[in-house]
């Protein structure tokens, strides 16, 4: 068993640019808080930020960059203004002019040593994977964030890029809303692939007042030990985010969590990796 000094807490979530949903309605009737400024935003984010303090590494999903409906706030930066991440980076991917750009996030208490963006295929455009790498060689962790498509398909196709991305390294997480169940074909050919594992089948995290789907994984490789896996019973968005705590042994190698150095918040959150 490992040490609680080598633990490391991960974090998944789709924060739906920071606003919240209650009901499959609020998609029509609130619809126009996806383009437009509101008060309940901020509220939000400060909340979330209060929630993924306690983490180690973060990925984030349907973060807004900055553009009109936020304020022309950059999300990613926020959350890791206040909740104190020294790391923190965002691939935009998404974006309707000034309206409204969606991208992942990355917040972290350990330094990344590389990060990677990519474009993923499909029809439509506006996927993206964030590929970070912490630690060096063969002991280095590998993190993939995800959003993937709504159509199988492109799904199926944005799956097999990333296996080709992350197949040959041998400590790997994937996290993400991949938009598609456990048992699903494309998972289940992505993770024989990549030579992954779903680690649990009945994590529901959509919608978030009533979980009836299991959309969002954290995904890992076979000789990774999962000490904890749930759902955080919040309803900041219309996903619940997803949380797990990993045990590392001696075969992964990782920079100190650097999360709780002293100095300006503003500072610390503009320490981006590239």
């Amino acid at each position: 068993m490992a040490s609680p000094s080598r633990q490391l807490k991960l974090l998944s979530y789709n924060i739906q640019a920071g606003t919240t949903t209650g009901r499959y309605s609020e998609y029509l009737t609130r619809s126009w808080r996806q383009v437009l400024p509101n008060n309940q935003r901020i509220a939000n984010l400060d909340a979330i930020s209060e929630l993924v303090a306690e983490y180690d590494i973060v990925a984030l999903q349907e973060v807004d960059c900055g553009s009109l409906r936020s304020g022309f706030l950059n999300q990613a930066k926020y959350l890791a203004t206040h909740a104190r991440f020294p790391y923190w980076n965002h691939q935009g991917n998404r974006k309707v002019g000034v309206i409204a750009h969606a991208g992942n996030g990355l917040l972290s208490r350990v330094a990344p040593s590389e990060i990677e963006e990519h474009k993923l295929p499909g029809a439509i455009p506006g996927r993206g994977a964030m590929v970070v790498r912490f630690g060096e060689g063969e002991k280095a962790l590998w993190l993939v964030i995800l959003h993937l498509a709504l159509g199988r398909r492109a799904r199926a196709q944005q799956l097999d890029y990333v296996a080709g991305l992350v197949r040959t390294y041998p400590h790997v997480v994937v996290m993400g809303d991949l938009n598609t169940g456990p048992g699903s074909r494309e998972l289940r050919s992505f993770c024989d692939k990549a030579d992954l594992i779903i680690p649990d089948s009945h994590i529901l995290t959509f919608p978030s007042w009533q979980p009836q789907r299991a959309i969002d994984h954290i995904l890992v490789s076979p000789n990774m030990d999962i000490a904890e896996l749930e759902v955080l019973p919040v309803s900041y968005s219309d996903h619940r985010p997803l949380s797990m705590v990993v045990n590392l042994d001696e075969d992964v190698e990782l920079p100190d969590p650097d999360g709780h150095a002293d100095g300006d918040q503003d500072q610390h959150a503009s320490k981006q990796a590239s």
